[in-house]
């Protein structure tokens, strides 16, 4: 968008639509991991059960989003937005609906196909509707939002859990989604970049490598045949794109270091993410013994610490620069895992959540600015998606390395001559009374995966110092054009 294009006079407006389909993915993220102890108590969803009703969202959510991304730009984002909505909010319905894990499984795996048409839009449609003067205050806005669905997903939802039963907390969706879809085709233009043709090849090859390729992450199995079936696809997805007139991916993209180093930082920014929710839902209500309403206001202070710093964070970055505020922020990020790693009680962990809460909002805003500064309008919708698949391949890390961890730990911290049900899992050893030991070791798994945590937050601000470039003087404003 030029100086000379009239900005849309419903911008803000529709900042409020998209802020609305975030809305619907971030309460539903939070409600879920809320959820775990009930599923496995009123469900009988067994760690494996509940490992793939995490992971099945994650798995099919990642493999289509930058095919989705790149649809969307080609036949309109807003289209692909409502059709988002839609499919999320229907698939939400049936979860509500499942009486065993394995229809919960499949309706998670639903919604991640809902989520992945849905969530590129949003930021994309944001990108091509504020000017670049505007578009780090939206996006700040884009941000507080996702957070205030980390705010509300665990209050609504713990109240759900405290009086219903557990598939109440996935009808927090549908009412959000349809409101979302009304006020969406009210206000909102259609969008996309015409001339561009379909990638048939790109999105066969994109789809087969980053499910197999996330696949592996979350299952950490070495299977060679999954393992080299992600490399050869991803593989021969490159070669195919960069031999292409009008690529699904702009490989070139890369080779900008504030694109790249954004890239990586996001990706271990959402494993330190992924890795609070992992750990501390099942902290707060096995070993604290908190009710699922407690738990989820327990959460309250990291979320409204990362909404008030994203604003901080937002204002700053002009000033600063990308660079120091997201290195900045990664390492106060640190120093949250740190606190957590060397105390116990509520107390000390909540002024960790703080600290994480404010670094996640300084880093954040400039973090995204940094990427989707560096790509060309034209290819928000999968400039947006690639945005996303980062953040989703570090939640799939953050699942299967803080995953391996703390079942690790855990196994290794209880004594020898329980049974082995209750070796593998806090859940299972409440089951068989076994209590007071498996507090201790959950507590013992805590604390080394919060180091584990600290050590990716400092190598991400290392990386972030290293890699991207830093803030170039800022200019005297060129006078406007007349309008004629």
């Amino acid at each position: 968008m030029n100086s000379n294009t009239v900005r849309d006079p419903r911008r803000w407006w529709i900042l409020v639509v998209l802020c609305l389909s975030l809305l619907v993915l971030t309460v539903d993220g939070t409600v879920l991991n809320l959820a775990i102890p009930s599923l496995i108590k009123e469900l009988g969803a067994t760690p494996s059960d509940i490992q793939w009703i995490l992971d099945a969202y994650v798995l099919v959510f990642a493999g289509l989003l930058l095919t989705a991304g790149s649809l969307s730009d080609r036949y309109g984002r807003r289209k692909f937005l409502v059709i988002g909505l839609a499919f999320f909010g229907g698939a939400s319905l049936l979860a509500v609906l499942a009486s065993e894990p394995w229809q919960v499984i499949g309706a998670r795996a639903l919604m991640g196909v809902g989520g992945s048409i849905l969530m590129p839009s949003t930021l994309s449609i944001l990108m091509t509707v504020f000017d670049e003067d505007e578009r780090r205050k939206a996006m700040a806005i884009w941000g507080s939002v996702a957070m205030l669905g980390v705010i509300a997903g665990p209050t609504l939802g713990g109240s759900m859990l405290e009086h219903y039963w557990w598939g109440s907390v996935f009808l927090l969706n549908i009412p959000i989604a349809v409101l979302a879809i009304v006020a969406a085709f009210a206000l909102m233009p259609e969008t996309r970049s015409g001339g561009r043709r379909v990638d048939p090849v790109g999105v066969v090859l994109s789809i087969v490598g980053l499910t197999s390729a996330v696949y592996v992450i979350i299952e950490r199995e070495w299977n060679p045949l999954v393992i080299g079936l992600a490399v050869v696809a991803l593989a021969a997805f490159v070669i195919w794109e960069r031999r292409q007139e009008h690529p699904m991916l702009p490989l070139e993209l890369f080779r900008n270091r504030n694109f790249s180093g954004a890239s990586f930082s996001i990706l271990l920014m959402s494993f330190g993410a992924g890795a609070v929710m992992l750990m501390l839902t099942q902290y707060l209500q096995f070993v604290l013994g908190y009710g699922e309403l407690q738990a989820g206001l327990a959460m309250l202070p990291q979320a409204a610490a990362a909404v008030i710093f994203n604003g901080i964070g937002a204002t700053l970055g002009k000033q600063l620069g990308n660079r120091v505020l997201i290195s900045a922020g990664l390492l106060v990020m640190g120093g949250g895992f740190v606190l957590m790693a060397t105390t116990t009680g509520y107390l000390p962990l909540m002024f960790g959540l703080v600290l994480m809460g404010a670094g996640g909002g300084l880093a954040g805003p400039s973090a995204y600015a940094s990427l989707m500064g560096a790509i060309p309008l034209e290819h928000a919708g999968v400039g947006s998606a690639l945005n996303d698949t980062v953040q989703q391949v570090g939640l799939a890390l953050s699942i299967a390395v803080l995953g391996s961890v703390l079942a690790g730990v855990f196994t290794s911290s209880m004594p020898a001559g329980v049974p082995a049900a209750a070796q593998e899992s806090i859940g299972e050893a409440f089951k068989l009374g076994i209590v007071a030991p498996a507090r201790a070791a959950f507590t013992d798994a805590m604390h080394v995966g919060s180091w584990v945590g600290a050590g990716f937050s400092v190598a991400a601000a290392l990386l972030a110092v290293i890699v991207l470039r830093p803030a170039a003087p800022v200019a005297a404003p060129a006078p406007e054009p007349e309008k004629v």
